[in-house]
């Protein structure tokens, strides 16, 4: 299963985007990210995760902590992580907004699945970028994802996305040297079917078509769905994991979180050891990570 293979895949595409968050794709193609760097936008250390990695560390905390998913202790971790820097390596530097009002929205008393943002503004890839962990456990039904995408982000669309994108990582897992395309369709042809006659289907269409072969008609901000593009076409557009989460850095913006969802489906397909080691020694309390790994691996075996 080798959870430590997608969940370090997304940390390192989330390290790497770290200093260039906001730059335009035209800044970085005159000064393209080759590797680790510090400094940038948000002034960390190389190798610092933000968000991305933090939210998915707390969600397999509550698992593993629990025994079971549990949505009201899912959100008291965020909360942690919001308030008290849980899952940081120093500080929290970042956190979006739609993920913010639903924590705050806990905090005032609501019931964790009537926090997240349920208008079309709602659909940012603050839950695609955490939702990784759940592609291990076995079994996992789409309501339970769903629901979990909709602890801060409730919008039906949201919610196919990250079904949809653990449909994919979950493709990988158990089957070997397919091409990209493969999992893809593999994954869609489900969607499809599932969510026959749901209107939001038609927001997914380049998805569902293999349309990602052009990097003019790939946006790389912070909606839902121009994440999940972008991380496919970057998968669809190089062969190696080096290359993948480097493209997705460099398409700008949103570049952590483009980064951490491309990161952690390539981790999956290409594997740890593929992942630079150069980039992994960079990371602060990278082995805490992998022993948690290594943990909630157990903990799905046993489920």
């Amino acid at each position: 299963m080798k959870v430590k293979d997608g969940i370090i895949g997304l940390l390192i595409g989330d390290a790497l985007g770290v200093p260039v968050e906001f730059k335009s794709r035209e800044y970085l193609r005159e000064n393209p990210i080759t590797g680790m760097i510090g400094g940038g936008t948000h002034h960390q250390k190389a190798g610092t995760w933000s968000d991305d990695t933090s939210l998915t560390l707390a969600t397999m905390a509550s698992i593993v902590n629990r025994k079971c998913i549990d949505y009201e202790d899912i959100m008291q971790e965020f909360c942690y992580w919001l308030k008290q820097d849980k899952y940081c390596q120093r500080a929290n530097f970042d956190v979006g907004n739609t993920t913010a009002d639903a924590l705050f929205n806990y905090l005032d008393g609501n019931s964790a699945l009537e926090c997240g943002g349920r208008g079309e503004r709602s659909n940012g890839n603050g839950s695609l970028m955490r939702i990784i962990p759940l592609a291990y456990i076995p079994d996992i039904d789409y309501e339970t994802i769903e629901n979990i995408s909709a602890l801060t982000h409730a919008h039906k669309r949201s919610r196919i996305a990250c079904v949809l994108y653990i449909e994919i990582a979950k493709s990988m897992i158990e089957n070997n040297d397919l091409p990209i395309e493969d999992y893809v369709k593999n994954a869609s042809e489900k969607i499809i079917e599932y969510y026959e006659g749901c209107e939001e289907l038609k927001h997914f269409k380049r998805i569902f078509n293999d349309e990602l072969d052009d990097e003019d008609t790939i946006s790389s901000g912070g909606y839902v769905l121009d994440s999940l593009e972008s991380s496919i076409f970057c998968l669809k557009t190089t062969d190696s994991y080096r290359d993948a989460v480097l493209k997705a850095v460099n398409l700008g913006r949103d570049t952590d979180t483009t980064a951490a969802i491309c990161g952690g489906l390539a981790g999956i397909y290409y594997g740890y050891d593929e992942i630079p080691e150069e980039w992994i020694d960079a990371v602060d309390k990278i082995d805490q990570v992998i022993s948690f790994c290594e943990e909630f691996e157990k903990y799905c075996d046993e489920d």
